[in-house]
Formats: C-alpha cells, structure tokens, sequence
C-alpha cells in the first residue's frame, strides 16, 4: 500500500460521485451519490481513506456517544482491499466511538475480518428493510 495514503474524519473535498463508485466496486451495492452524502451528513462519525487526492475508502457510524454505536457502510475499492487499509479504518473509528457496545453490517464473507477487532455473531440481532428479497439475496437476512 502507498505511504500517501491517509486517513480523515472530516467530509470537505469528498465528491460524492466517487464515493457512490467506491460503494459498488467494493461491493456493497448501488448508492445515489447524493442519498449516500446525505448519510454521511446525518451520521455521527465519518471515515475517508485517500490515496494522496484520490478518494480510495469510506466508512460511518452512528453512535449515542455513551453505551451503543453502530459501525456501517466500511469499504474500499478492491484494489485497496487486504493491504491493511480497512485496519486502519477501523481502529480509528472504533478509538472515536469510544462506546462500550458496538455494533455492525458486516458483507457476507468478511465476518473474519470483524472478528480480529472482537466482533462475534449476534443471535438476536433482526431487521425491517425496505426490500427483503433483495437484502435476502444479498445475505444479510433470511427470509
């Protein structure tokens, strides 16, 4: 991985058209840029990885700042993938949060990733989506 690459947690200079490509690259599916900036603004802690002025990962989460947070939307372009970056990410978010419970979405496949920082499998956990087929499709329900 390049030395130029970075990490902020600040949203200027972010083209969100790049973000949304990065979102489906990754893959995590199909994102507007202008409904996935809208998330970014409306959560409480955002994470951009650069590759000198290119915009090359994205993260956030949503936290009450005292007991839960919830980690969403970790990614990368493939290119960037298994060099360490989604780390460094993470240890950064998870150092921000700084909440004794966090949770996440994890894509099918990279539970093993997850796990190293502490996660485990939740047995509880459930969801009301908006298109159960589709999320069931892509794994992360069960119909």
């Amino acid at each position: 991985m390049s030395d130029t690459i970075s990490i902020s947690f600040e949203r200027d200079g972010v083209d969100w058209t790049r973000a949304a490509e990065i979102f489906e690259k990754a893959p995590l599916g199909t994102r507007e840029p202008d409904t996935l900036r809208r998330t970014f603004e409306n959560s409480d802690l955002n994470c951009f990885a650069w590759d000198g002025d290119a915009l090359v990962g994205i993260a956030r989460a949503l936290s009450d700042g005292l007991v839960q947070s919830v980690i969403y939307d970790l990614c990368m372009l493939p290119e960037y993938q298994g060099k360490g970056l989604g780390t460094r990410m993470m240890q950064g978010m998870m150092e921000r949060l700084n909440t004794a419970n966090v949770v996440l979405w994890a894509v099918p496949g990279k539970e093993g990733f997850y796990a190293r920082f502490g996660f485990r499998p939740m047995l509880t956990a459930m969801a009301l989506v908006e298109d159960p087929a589709r999320t069931a499709s892509q794994g992360y329900i069960t119909l």
